[in-house]
């Protein structure tokens, strides 16, 4: 339980609202260390914990589908995953082959949930998040561990190769200049008045008035969160006339759903100059908006569990807005945190979530790691507006 605890320290310290990029950095190599070093069957019980501290949470949605009596199973289910998956990452009993197999873990996904990778330690240290200042981790380890006998050596190598991985990028901030001013509509409504029809014309009032508010504020454009319009907003004619009607005196940005003919979809909705882009979500939240499972007991989970609900449909590949001569690449919540939205390197990314699924949890706060980790990667900017979760532009 020790090394899972390592493994987890720089999610709680954030959660919390501690963050050292020291602690973060020795932490790291520590929780590093034991996972190259350690029994298979102690590794095999770190596999359980790190499934309960990263990603209990997971199981706390269920409870806004009448499903609460399956929180524990689904808990103990993701924990006996992530046990396997620890019990193979430690079957090498050779070092160097075991350091292998956790340079390429976070490219495993069990059920195609891609949180898990052992570098995100390191998103807020003084080590690099890119895949060679991770290999470099590795391999400073493995040699003082196995190279030398003496401690002095083994530190001195260990120090030595280190330093090669070392970044100092948390001490700086970079965050490229925006020609134009943005506020980011940081809601807090939880999920069961989201989705409550008692709820949805006040709702739709507040985003409204707040949009309103903003044009008094002289501001050039709002970002709303994901579905902060809890309808199928391209059905709505009356309310999409209004919304182009306020965007000739400030661009809006928000989330809501789509449906065209028997699709439905999950989509952020461009209200610029009086028109109108839709961008329809590209990666879907696995269990959440799409069974990763093979087609027939997709039917059946979503029948016997979800009332007879079908997965979402996808775009085909992430959407790209022009604003004011800028490219902004689209994102919403998950998918945000996927490779495939930073495939041609883009600069900016404006991204929409709702947490309120998750809170209150370490849901919010790992996202927002996993977003500083992309960020860092591949030097973007990201502009990002959530529901009760993490709201900032990094």
């Amino acid at each position: 339980m020790s090394v899972a605890i390592f493994l987890s320290f720089f999610i709680y310290s954030a959660y919390f609202g501690f963050i050292f990029p020291v602690l973060n950095t020795v932490t790291g190599i520590i929780a590093i260390y034991f996972m190259i070093v350690s029994r298979q069957k102690t590794l095999t019980w770190s596999g359980f914990f790190v499934g309960i501290f990263w990603f209990y949470w997971i199981g706390l949605s269920f409870k806004y589908y009448n499903l609460s009596y399956l929180i524990p199973f689904v808990i103990l289910a993701i924990s006996i995953t992530y046990a396997l998956f620890f019990w193979i990452l430690s079957y090498p009993k050779n070092i160097f082959y075991r350091a292998i197999l956790l340079l390429f873990a976070s490219y495993a996904h069990p059920f195609e949930f891609t949180w898990f990778k052992p570098e995100l330690m390191f998103t807020q240290s003084y080590i690099g998040v890119q895949k060679w200042q991770f290999m470099i981790v590795l391999l400073s380890i493995c040699a003082s561990v196995s190279v030398y006998r003496k401690y002095h050596k083994k530190l001195l190598s260990f120090f030595l190769i280190l330093l090669i991985a070392l970044s100092f990028e948390p001490l700086k901030t970079h965050i490229r200049k925006i020609p134009f001013s943005i506020y980011l509509y940081d809601q807090k409504i939880p999920e069961n008045i989201k989705w409550n029809p008692l709820y949805t014309n006040k709702i739709i009032k507040d985003n409204i008035k707040e949009i309103k508010k903003e044009i008094k504020n002289k501001k050039d454009m709002i970002i709303l969160n994901e579905s902060a319009f809890p309808i199928y907003l391209n059905l709505d004619k009356r309310l999409l006339n209004q919304l182009k009607y306020l965007s000739r005196h400030i661009m809006i940005v928000t989330g809501a759903l789509s449906k065209k003919g028997k699709n439905f979809y999950n989509s952020t909705y461009y209200f610029i100059d009086g028109k109108i882009k839709i961008a329809n979500k590209v990666v879907l939240v696995p269990f959440g908006e799409k069974i990763p499972l093979p087609a027939f007991l997709a039917k059946y989970i979503n029948k016997e569990f979800f009332g007879g609900a079908s997965d979402f449909k996808t775009a085909k590949k992430p959407t790209t807005i022009i604003i004011k001569g800028i490219k902004f690449t689209n994102a919403i919540c998950y998918e945000t945190t996927e490779n495939i939205m930073y495939k041609n390197h883009p600069k900016y990314i404006i991204a929409i979530s709702n947490n309120a699924w998750f809170t209150p949890s370490i849901e919010p706060t790992l996202q927002n790691i996993l977003i500083r980790f992309y960020a860092r990667k591949f030097n973007t900017t990201i502009i990002h507006s959530a529901n009760m979760g993490i709201s900032g532009i990094f």
